[in-house]
C-alpha cells in the first residue's frame, strides 16, 4: 500500500503517544487491581481495539448494537453494550445474532425493558448478562442505587440474568470534579453492590465504572473494572480539566491556514471535521498544539478561527496547523478513516470501522 499524505484538513494519531496512552492505563489498572473494558466508541477502529486487548482488557465496550456487530465481526468475544437498550423486533434479530459469537453484556435500567427482552428474544433472553445501570451523579440514565434490588429481583422472576451494576460519572467532566465524581461512583456502586449481593448474586459480580478525567480516582475497595474511552488520544477537553498534559495528546486535525488578519487565523478545519462541541468550562472550541495561549475563539462548517495572544511566531497563510478537537468522540466519528504517523513519518492508514453505527 502506497502511503501519501493527504490534503487537508484530515485526522492524525502520533502512534508512539497512542501506545503510551494504552499501556500507562493498563499498568495503572494492573497495579490498583482493576479489570479494563475500554468504551471503544471513542476510536471506534479495529486496530486500536487489537492494541487494548494486546495491553490486558477484560474485554470491550460500546454505546450501540451498530459498534458491538462491528467488533464481533472482528472477533472480540466480551462486549458490554453500556446503553439501556428499547429493542425492537429488529433489534432483537441483531441482539440474537450476536449472541451466537460473544458473551453480550447489556445495560438496563426498568422492568419494561427487561419484559421486552424477554418477550422478543424468548429462551434466549436468558442468556443476556444483564448490568443494572445506577445514576451516581450524572443523572441521564441509570437508577438509585437504593431501587437496585427492587429492579433486580423482578428481573430474576423473568429468568433473566445479572451480571452486575455499572455507573457512568459523568459529572467528572468538570472543572475540580474528578475526585468527587469518584467518590460519587464508589458510593453509589458499594450500595448496588450490597443490594445485589442481599440477593445471592455475590459471586463473579461485575460493578463497573470509569470516566476518563475520574479514572485515576476510582476507588479499587469498590469498582472491579472501568470503562474509559478518550484515554486512548486525550482531547482539549481533557487539557482543560487537567487529566492529561500536551504530550499526552495522541490526535489532531491538521488544518492548513487560509487566511490571517492581525492575531486571528483562520484554518480549513471547520465543525465538519473537529466537531462543535464547547463545554461550559472550555475556553475555546478547540487547542492548537505547539501554541498554549491560543484558542478557536469561532467554528463554522469550514472554517476555524484561532486567536493567538502571547505568541511571537503567529502562523502564515500555507502553514500546517496541529488542532487539537475539544471532544475526540465525534471527531472521529466524522472521518472514513485516520492516518498513522511514528515521529513524523506516515506509516498507515486505518479505517473507522464502526463510524456511523449509531443503532
Amino acid at each position: 500500500m502506497t502511503l501519501t499524505v493527504p490534503e487537508t484538513p484530515y485526522v492524525a494519531i502520533e502512534l508512539g503517544t497512542l501506545q503510551a496512552n494504552i499501556a500507562r492505563a493498563a499498568d495503572a489498572a494492573r497495579s490498583a487491581g482493576i479489570a479494563l473494558r475500554p468504551h471503544v466508541k471513542t476510536h471506534k477502529i479495529i486496530e486500536i481495539a487489537r492494541m487494548q486487548e494486546a495491553a490486558g482488557v477484560l474485554g470491550l465496550t460500546v454505546a450501540t448494537l451498530g459498534e458491538a456487530e462491528v467488533f464481533v465481526a472482528s472477533g472480540f468475544t466480551d462486549v458490554m453494550i453500556a446503553y439501556p437498550l428499547w429493542l425492537t423486533p429488529v433489534k432483537a434479530q441483531r441482539l440474537a445474532a450476536l449472541l451466537d459469537h460473544s458473551t453480550i453484556r447489556l445495560g438496563i435500567d426498568s422492568v419494561a425493558a427487561g419484559k421486552r427482552l424477554s418477550e422478543l428474544l424468548g429462551g434466549r433472553a436468558s442468556h443476556v448478562e444483564l448490568v443494572i445501570e445506577v445514576d451516581s451523579g450524572h443523572h441521564r440514565s441509570g437508577i438509585s442505587p437504593d431501587s437496585v434490588a427492587e429492579l433486580a429481583s423482578q428481573l430474576l422472576n423473568m429468568g433473566l440474568q445479572i451480571a452486575g451494576c455499572f455507573t457512568f460519572p459523568g459529572h467528572s467532566y468538570a472543572l475540580d470534579g474528578r475526585a468527587a465524581a469518584a467518590r460519587d461512583e464508589a458510593v453509589a456502586l458499594a450500595t448496588a453492590r450490597q443490594q445485589l449481593e442481599f440477593l445471592g448474586l455475590a459471586d463473579m459480580l461485575m460493578v463497573s465504572g470509569g470516566s476518563t478525567p475520574s479514572l485515576a480516582e476510582a476507588d479499587a475497595s469498590v469498582v472491579t473494572e472501568q470503562r474509559p474511552g478518550v484515554y486512548v488520544f486525550n482531547d482539549a477537553q481533557q487539557l482543560e480539566l487537567g487529566s492529561c498534559g500536551w504530550d499526552d495528546i495522541a490526535l489532531t486535525v491538521q488544518g492548513t491556514v487560509v487566511s490571517v488578519r492581525g492575531n486571528r487565523v483562520i484554518v480549513d478545519a471547520g465543525s465538519k471535521a473537529l466537531g462543535a462541541d464547547k463545554a461550559p468550562y472550555a475556553t475555546g472550541y478547540g487547542r492548537i498544539q505547539g501554541f498554549p495561549d491560543a484558542r478557536i475563539v469561532a467554528l463554522s462548517e469550514h472554517h476555524a478561527t484561532i486567536e493567538f495572544a502571547g505568541e511571537k511566531n503567529i502562523p502564515v497563510v500555507g502553514d500546517v496547523l496541529s488542532v487539537i478537537p475539544n471532544h475526540v468522540c465525534n471527531t472521529v466519528n466524522l472521518a472514513d478513516e485516520v492516518f498513522v504517523f511514528d515521529r513524523g513519518a506516515l506509516v498507515d492508514r486505518w479505517k473507522v470501522a464502526a463510524r456511523g453505527k449509531n443503532s
